[in-house]
């Protein structure tokens, strides 16, 4: 194999990925963009009301937990309002049937005017999915992010399930980001003009 030949094929692998990128998230956010401003309105007034934002989710999903926690808890524009947040994951699993497990520590640490927020870059798994029933049986305001192998959760007791067309777990994870970024932003327009939340 030439350089040559070996320089086409990164080229097409490299343009593939930004086509996947691009088309995706625009697919997506043309289909769930009113149900995003609902998500957002219907997190502000459980932060309006001192409920708190408890994100969770295991492998590679668990780093966008404590991404979106970190956003909330240290916004990056200055004037604008901390929220408070924090990740259930990290070091420990969130095993299914553990002390440890999410389904177990929303059980202790949940409030009925919080929000879970779950991710799941593939199909969500039993620690994710039983984390998010315990969640709804408190009475928090529940919200799934997933993929296209999630889709099909979208009919269990969630508040909001978002499942980014796509198996693909890089661009799932990619339009999450985007996804909890504009949360952040929303939330802050709808706590800033109180007058929104009676329209």
């Amino acid at each position: 194999m030439t350089i040559e030949t070996e320089q086409s094929e990164l080229r097409a692998v490299i343009k593939q990925h930004f086509e996947l990128n691009i088309t995706v998230p625009e697919a997506f956010f043309q289909a769930e963009a009113g149900q995003i401003a609902q998500a957002c309105l219907a997190m502000a007034r459980r932060f309006q009301k001192g409920g708190r934002l408890l994100s969770f989710g295991t492998g590679p999903s668990a780093s966008d937990a404590q991404h979106i926690a970190v956003e909330f808890v240290h916004p990056v524009l200055m004037g604008k309002k901390a929220l408070p947040a924090m990740t259930l994951s990290g070091e420990i699993s969130g095993e299914v049937g553990t002390p440890n497990s999410f389904a177990h520590r929303l059980e202790l640490l949940g409030r009925p005017d919080d929000i879970a927020v779950g991710f799941s870059a593939g199909k969500p798994g039993a620690a994710v999915l039983e984390g998010l029933e315990a969640a709804h049986r408190k009475g928090l305001l529940t919200i799934l992010l997933t993929g296209e192998a999630g889709r099909e959760m979208a009919g269990l007791n969630l508040d909001f399930c978002f499942a980014v067309p796509t198996i693909d777990p890089l661009t799932t994870q990619e339009t999450h980001r985007t996804v909890y970024h504009i949360l952040w932003e929303l939330i802050h327009v709808f706590l800033e003009h109180q007058g929104l939340f009676e329209k």
